[in-house]
C-alpha cells in the first residue's frame, strides 16, 4: 500500500484544517509513493519506539504527538529530535502525527475519555468556529437527484448525527446561449426558460474543493450557477474538550480514585475540595487549562485535564473542582483512536500498539 493513500485517507478523516495554529499534524517524514507494509502506533515517538519498530518490521509510525513540533534549521543529530528523524529516514521508517485535529473531532481524544469514565449525554465544549459553509445550486428538476446524491456523497449534508440534510424548492430559472456555447436545454442566442430546483446544503470548509468538483461533474450544465456562504454557526459536534455526566452521582473523593484508576494516574493534584456531589465533568485531554473558564460555563462540578499552572488553581475561585491527572494519562487512549481509524478504511492492513511506555515523567 502506497504511503500517499494513508496519508489522503487520514488528512480527510481527521482533517489538517482543524489543527491549531501552532501545530504541525500530518507526514513529518516519509515519501508519499513509498510502500507501506505495517504501522505501529504510538502516543510518542521515540528512539526506543523506533526501535520497536525496526523489530517489529513496520515502516510507519502513527503517532498522536508530532515529532518536528518547532522549526529546524539543520538535521546533524545534536537534539532529540534530530536524532529520531535521522534514524526513521535511515531505517525507510515514515511518520505520520494527528495530533489537534484529532483533539478537535467530536469523537477524538475528550470524547475517549469521557467514555472511559462511562460518562454519558456527551457533548462537545468548546465547539469549533468558523468551519461551516452553506452551497447552494440551480439544477434543472429532471437532475436534482443525481446532483444532490453527488455532493452527498463528497461529504456535504452532514448535521451532527444526520446525513444527506439539504431543502430543495421548484422554481423558473432563464439563460441565454452565446455563440460559443453549448445549452444543455434550448437554442443558443435566444433565451429560454427552464424549470429548476434551488438545492441548499452545508458542508466542512475542508471539503469544498471536493464538494463542488462532485457538483461541477454531476451537474448537466455547461456553466453551472452555484453560490457559497460562510456559516457564523458554531460547529456543535467540533471542538476541544467535551463535558459529559455521571450516570450515578459520586462524592468528590470517590471521583478523584474513579479518575486515578481509569487512568492510571501516578499522582493526581487538584483544588480545594467543594464538599459538593460530582455530576456533571468536563474534560480535555492534554494541556487543557485554557479551557477552564468554558468549563466553569458549562456548569460541569469538575474539569479533568492536565499541564495546570499554579496559578489557574486560584482562577478556579473554588467553582469547580479542577483535576490534573497527567498529560500522558489523558492522552494515552488516542492510540486506539488511530488504530481504529486505520483499521475502519485498511481492514487487511497489518496495524500494531506500540508496547513501549513513552511516559517521561516518573512519581515517587
Amino acid at each position: 500500500m502506497k504511503l500517499a493513500d494513508i496519508c489522503s485517507y487520514l488528512d480527510s478523516a481527521v482533517p489538517l484544517s482543524f489543527q491549531e495554529g501552532y501545530d504541525n499534524s500530518g507526514l513529518q517524514v516519509g515519501q508519499p509513493e513509498s510502500e507501506i507494509t505495517s504501522t505501529l502506533v504510538t502516543l510518542d515517538v521515540t528512539l526506543e519506539v523506533l526501535d520497536e519498530a525496526i523489530r517489529e518490521g513496520c515502516n510507519l509510525i502513527i503517532s498522536h504527538h508530532p515529532v518536528i513540533f518547532n522549526p529546524l534549521k539543520k538535521i546533524s543529530g545534536q537534539s532529540f529530535t534530530e536524532r529520531i528523524i535521522i534514524k526513521a529516514i535511515k531505517h525507510d521508517i515514515s511518520i505520520y502525527t494527528s495530533h489537534t485535529n484529532l483533539d478537535m473531532l467530536g469523537n477524538g481524544v475528550s470524547r475517549k475519555m469521557a467514555q472511559k469514565l462511562d460518562l454519558v449525554n456527551i457533548n462537545v465544549l468548546s465547539p469549533l468556529k468558523n468551519t461551516l459553509l452553506k452551497l447552494a445550486t440551480f439544477v434543472p428538476a429532471d437532475h436534482l437527484d443525481n446532483v444532490r446524491e453527488a455532493v452527498f456523497k463528497a461529504g456535504a449534508g452532514v448535521i451532527g448525527n444526520y446525513d444527506n440534510c439539504g431543502f430543495f424548492v421548484e422554481g423558473t430559472g432563464s439563460f441565454r446561449g452565446g455563440e460559443d456555447t453549448n445549452p444543455f436545454a434550448g437554442k443558443k442566442g435566444k433565451l429560454h426558460f427552464e424549470k429548476e430546483a434551488r438545492f441548499e446544503t452545508i458542508l466542512f470548509s475542508h471539503l469544498k474543493e471536493k464538494v463542488i468538483k462532485a457538483l461541477l461533474d454531476a451537474h448537466p450544465y455547461e456553466e453551472v450557477a452555484y453560490d457559497i456562504y460562510p456559516l457564523e454557526n458554531d460547529n456543535v459536534n467540533i471542538g476541544m474538550g467535551c463535558t459529559g455526566e455521571l450516570s450515578n452521582p459520586a462524592s468528590e473523593d470517590d471521583f478523584l480514585h474513579l479518575v486515578s484508576e481509569v487512568f492510571g494516574a501516578g499522582g493526581i493534584r487538584y483544588s480545594k475540595l467543594r464538599n459538593k456531589m460530582i455530576r456533571k465533568v468536563a474534560l480535555c485531554g492534554g494541556s487543557g487549562a485554557s479551557l477552564l473558564n468554558d468549563a466553569i460555563r458549562s456548569n460541569a462540578d469538575a474539569f479533568v485535564t492536565s499541564d495546570i499552572k499554579y496559578h489557574n488553581y486560584f482562577e478556579a475561585e473554588n467553582r469547580i473542582l479542577l483535576i490534573d491527572c497527567g498529560h500522558f494519562e489523558t492522552e494515552k487512549f488516542s492510540v486506539e483512536l488511530l488504530y481504529d481509524l486505520v483499521i475502519k478504511n485498511f481492514s487487511n492492513f497489518a496495524v500494531r500498539f506500540s508496547k513501549t511506555n513513552t511516559n517521561p515523567i516518573n512519581y515517587l
